[in-house]
């Protein structure tokens, strides 16, 4: 049986456009503060229309397998978590075969798994159950989460994002699951959906999302506590862990969410929870439940006393989120990638907890325990690879009103076929995937922008929806 399976190796990709979040609040005609305060959002990534969910994942893929130097034969499972819906019945995961097939592999398990930002998840628990399992034959699982979230033009419109994640799992990871420690919460709620199969934009009841969000933590949280306390047989608490890491929306709600297990804590009488916490919090703890998921004053004031916790054990996990926007299933990997950017040094022998949330709803708090690992499957070098400071660096800041302009083409291609783009990859870096055309019979065609590391010249390899 593989020991210690987890997370071996990550790569990350988002698009190189984007724009200033304070940009937007002008244009807008927002007050001020409203985006990157009231949301803690300071850009937001979008696709153009040379970008989508697939080429995304197609450029997220093969840059792992290239970087880590993964021979494609190894991988014997590929898992896709995503939300934005390309087809009804085929799978992103089919689009990604081209780069497996033509080094002979289609030997290859896994589809796509949905549902809103949880898809990532339950592709990440399958890949990892298979490595850990009887089926295992001694090969590489592959997840990848991509997503491109966008809104329809009005208050939830910076809630945007875009991005797609890679992650390989195998045994001896320096990323391990702490398999036992895992709490669930699924219900069924309409908090946001996507009923309209002619529309990218969902539905969303952004009061009611929110209150999800904040039940799903403490339900999680309560059975991740449960759990721990049978193993180990003491009480947990957020001082056993390093960091936590939190699905994104958008900021503020990190920081409510972290803030909640903080007040979980003084509910729970942790140990951990000093004296002055316990009397601020006081008045709140005879309350109902219901009633404290809107109280205004309980949110100040734990907030107030969680903070100096949330700047040493959340913020490292924020960079990317509050830079990229909303990832969908990439959300929350893109969090733990920024920890892994900000802190790789100092992390071997942490204990990291995520918590991941889908709209509908479904929920995982589970833990991860790291270590250094080797070459090149350690930390440092999974920090070197995704290179994110660079890629924050050399992205494209557009003005506003080429933000919207690109919506309304993108909202009026969306499910559309017999176009050709405009093939403009000059914004793109080399080894990017764009999307060149989609023919009469909806089949969608992508090219490669060429590589450095070719021959220097401007070639690029044609890739379909089909196989000719």
């Amino acid at each position: 049986m593989a020991k210690n399976v987890g997370i071996i190796a990550m790569d990350i990709y988002f698009p190189p456009t984007c724009i200033q979040q304070e940009a937007l609040e002008a244009h807008d005609g927002a007050s001020k503060g409203k985006y990157t305060i009231g949301l803690g959002q300071d850009c937001m990534a979008f696709c153009t229309e040379v970008e989508d969910v697939i080429s995304m994942s197609l450029t997220v893929v093969s840059s792992l397998l290239e970087k880590y130097g993964i021979d494609p034969k190894q991988i014997g499972r590929l898992e896709v978590g995503s939300e934005t819906v390309i087809d009804k019945s085929k799978s992103i995961k089919t689009f990604l075969m081209q780069i497996f097939e033509k080094c002979g592999n289609t030997d290859i398990e896994g589809v796509d798994s949905t549902n809103a930002c949880y898809g990532g998840t339950a592709a990440l628990f399958n890949c990892a159950n298979w490595v850990e399992s009887n089926s295992w034959d001694g090969r590489y699982g592959l997840v990848v989460c991509t997503d491109s979230a966008v809104y329809a033009d009005g208050p939830a419109r910076p809630t945007g994002g875009a991005a797609a994640i890679a992650m390989l799992i195998g045994p001896d990871a320096p990323i391990a699951f702490e398999s036992k420690l895992r709490g669930s919460h699924m219900a069924h709620v309409y908090d946001f959906y996507k009923p309209n199969l002619a529309s990218e934009y969902p539905v969303v009841d952004g009061k009611l999302s929110q209150t999800c969000y904040l039940m799903a933590v403490d339900s999680c949280y309560k059975q991740f506590c449960c759990k721990y306390e049978k193993l180990e047989g003491k009480q947990f608490s957020i001082s056993d862990a390093e960091y936590f890491v939190f699905h994104s929306p958008y900021n503020k709600l990190v920081q409510k969410s972290f803030a909640r297990l903080f007040f979980d804590d003084v509910l729970r009488n942790a140990s951990s929870v000093d004296e002055v916490a316990k009397e601020e919090l006081g008045p709140f703890l005879t309350l109902p439940e219901s009633e404290t998921y809107q109280n205004r004053d309980l949110e100040k004031v734990s907030h107030q006393a969680a903070k100096p916790l949330y700047d040493a054990k959340v913020q490292p996990t924020t960079l990317i989120p509050k830079q990229v926007g909303n990832m969908y299933t990439a959300s929350l990997y893109a969090a733990f990638a920024s920890l892994i950017h900000n802190k790789h040094s100092t992390l071997a022998g942490k204990r990291v907890i995520l918590f991941s949330y889908g709209s509908g709803s479904t929920a995982t708090m589970f833990s991860l325990r790291l270590c250094d690992g080797q070459h090149p499957f350690s930390l440092s070098n999974i920090a070197t690879v995704m290179d994110v400071a660079e890629k924050l660096k050399s992205r494209h800041k557009f003005p506003p009103e080429k933000f919207v302009n690109t919506m309304k083409l993108m909202e009026h291609r969306y499910g559309g076929k017999d176009f050709v783009t405009s093939k403009d990859s000059s914004l793109l870096s080399p080894g990017t995937y764009y999307l060149t055309e989609v023919d009469s019979m909806y089949r969608r065609f992508y090219a490669k922008k060429a590589g450095d590391n070719t021959n220097g010249t401007a070639h690029e390899n044609g890739f379909t929806g089909n196989s000719h």
